[in-house]
């Protein structure tokens, strides 16, 4: 335990140190593989070994200092995951500037909020889509004196609102590609080598890092200003809790405008393992069985997906398969229960396990690529019964906890201790506690230094003593690992009095009924508890094909009296296991999926409940007035 604090406690003053030494370390080694683009239409999976990696950093960095970038000042990144993102994120560190994060999704009036709060003087964009949004909002850009593009002949569909798209080619010299700020930079490290490396030895451990805009439900996004110790203490984390020793590959999707994607990053360079870049989320379930690697962070609704999909097929087959399926499966839950109870799963059950591991187990670790030893699930909670499948199968999944306030990951589940239904102890060097009214607080080197241009929202949740008021409801077990319970706002209040925690609720559905896809518990001041609920097009449409219902369109097929039927069933089952203040009386299948586009969702998958609710506010009132048959 001593050797872990010390590590932690003598941690560099910034990630750039970390980087320096992991090049030096291991510079032929492979840090990142990534899709590249074929002449025919294809692609191929290309790689950068440590030294490839850095001589691009080193091009970028110096390039941004040649355009004026001075230590601390803000240089912000419009793109999709990719690995462009992570080498100019790099070459913001290197150059002691601080990254400023926009979501590509943003709209031009939120991204120019966004670089305009931030005081952002450079914009590093993906391509012409980007770029059009800032140039229609230009006048709004006062201190951005210049425009990286990263692909200049890439997307020309332009949002919406983004005006004019045109090109990437302006009046003036405001929009320069990468690979110019990368030439520039080359030329200027001809002249001064060392030029990044001063940049880097200045770097002090308590000057801003990064800037994350939260995703607002209401009002503007407020912006999370984040040291260069924390990112440093994040690496130093990871690096003691043994989830990788550098021989391991992580497969890499969230997006790196998220607190949660940009730390997964943090602690490669301290331990060195490879990671594969992809942000395109319809790509991962062709990418895995390609890149087969060896753990993987995700959100909850990614699970969700394969354990819907994988259900409904089999049992779309029937027969023996579906018999043998549902059998194994069984045994897997079984085999789980005994050994979280601390019991041995006994001669008997250990020889049917390994039975079900050879016919059906094996087979479904072969959609990850065969190779997975382990899921990190994060941003929003994981139904138990998801979560006690994939333990089953052998690819566990380890539920984490954090908030951009705290640098995304404040306690996890470790290989070896994955206790399901928790998101874990905290991390090395992390004080987590219980408030009397049942609040999380969390104090450590993890925790924001407030938000930006913002003092009365920091003393909102930062207190005189350092603890972050989390809003989440939860509870520390015997075991010292915390359970998340609900967000303190999201707590329903019946009419009656009676407290209903909506997250349990919907939990317990999606662990139940292979179909759902999301659902939003609702009845806060209301008599009794309603639900939006859309399903899984792929699931439903798997059920429609066996159930004479072949050909219709989604929306055809949430309104057909068999699919209600169907889900009459299901919630009759969740009620079933629920206080009776907590039952779900009505419900609406909504006629589409929840989305990002719609700003349903966040970019990492999380539902905005007051959205959605204000979006359906009409269904939801139908439903206490009787108009909706009850179930």
């Amino acid at each position: 335990m001593s050797e872990t604090l010390d590590a932690i406690e003598n941690r560099p003053p910034s990630i750039a140190v970390d980087f320096v030494a992991r090049v030096r370390d291991t510079p032929d080694a492979v840090a990142y593989l990534f899709p590249r683009p074929l002449p025919d239409g294809g692609e191929e999976w290309a790689s950068l070994t440590w030294a490839q990696t850095a001589e691009r950093v080193d091009a970028i960095a110096a390039g941004l200092v040649a355009l004026g970038v001075a230590p601390t000042d803000r240089v912000a990144i419009m793109c999709q995951t990719r690995i462009d993102w992570i080498l100019v994120d790099l070459g913001i560190v290197c150059a002691g500037a601080a990254t400023t994060t926009v979501y590509p999704s943003t709209n031009a009036d939120e991204a120019a909020f966004i670089l305009d709060d931030s005081g952002s003087t450079v914009v590093v964009a993906e391509d012409a889509a980007q770029v059009a949004k800032l140039r229609a909002e230009r006048e709004r850009l006062g201190a951005v004196r210049k425009v990286v593009v990263i692909d200049p002949e890439g997307s020309r569909e332009a949002p919406e609102d983004a005006g004019d798209a045109g090109d990437t080619e302006g009046d003036d010299d405001w929009v320069v590609t990468l690979a110019d700020l990368e030439a520039a930079g080359t030329a200027l490290l001809g002249k001064e080598p060392d030029v990044v490396e001063r940049r880097i030895a200045g770097i002090e451990s308590d000057q801003l890092a990064t800037i994350i805009y939260t995703s607002g439900t209401t009002g503007r996004p407020k912006g999370v200003r984040i040291l260069h110790d924390s990112w440093s203490y994040q690496a130093a984390a990871q690096a003691t809790m043994a989830f990788s020793d550098g021989n391991d590959l992580q497969y890499l999707w969230l997006p790196l405008s998220h607190c949660y994607g940009k730390v997964m990053i943090s602690g490669q360079l301290r331990i060195g393992f490879p990671t594969a870049v992809d942000g395109r989320i319809p790509k991962i379930v062709e990418n895995l069985p390609i890149v087969r690697p060896t753990f993987m962070a995700a959100a909850p609704r990614v699970f969700e997906k394969v354990y819907n999909t994988v259900v409904t097929r089999v049992k779309a087959e029937g027969g023996a398969k579906y018999a043998i399926f549902t059998w194994a499966v069984g045994v897997g839950r079984r085999h789980v229960r005994a050994r979280a109870a601390g019991h041995r799963p006994g001669l008997l059950l250990d020889l049917q396990y390994k039975l079900a591991d050879k016919l059906v187990f094996a087979k479904l670790r072969e959609l990850f690529g065969g190779r997975m030893k382990g899921c990190i699930s994060g941003s929003a909670a994981l139904s138990d019964d998801v979560a006690e499948f994939f333990e089953a199968i052998g690819v566990p999944v380890f539920q984490g906890y954090g908030l951009t306030e705290a640098t995304a990951g404040n306690s996890v589940n470790r290989y070896g201790e994955n206790r399901l239904g928790t998101v874990g102890r905290p991390l090395p060097g992390t004080e987590i506690r219980i408030a009397d009214d049942g609040e999380v607080l969390v104090r450590g080197p993890a925790v924001m230094a407030g938000y930006h241009n913002n003092p009365d929202a920091t003393a909102e949740v930062l207190d005189d003593d350092g603890w972050l008021h989390t809003g989440d409801i939860g509870e520390l077990d015997a075991h010292g690992s915390l359970r998340i319970t609900d967000r303190k706002k999201d707590l329903i209040k019946t009419s009656g009095g009676k407290y209903v925690a909506p997250s349990d609720v919907e939990g317990r559905f999606k662990g139940m009924c292979p179909y759902v896809s999301n659902v939003i518990v609702h009845g806060n001041n209301r008599n009794f508890c309603s639900a939006l609920i859309t399903l899984d097009a792929d699931a439903i449409r798997g059920w429609a094909d066996t159930s004479g219902l072949a050909g219709l369109e989604y929306a055809d097929l949430v309104a057909h009296p068999k699919v209600q039927a169907l889900l009459d069933g299901y919630v009759a089952d969740l009620n079933a296991g629920l206080q009776r203040w907590q039952t779900i009386k009505k419900y609406a299948i909504l006629p589409r999926d929840l989305s990002v586009e719609h700003g349903e969702l966040t970019p990492s998958l999380k539902v905005k409940r007051v959205v959605v609710e204000r979006e359906y506010a009409a269904l939801l009132d139908a439903m206490y007035k009787g108009t909706l048959v009850e179930t």
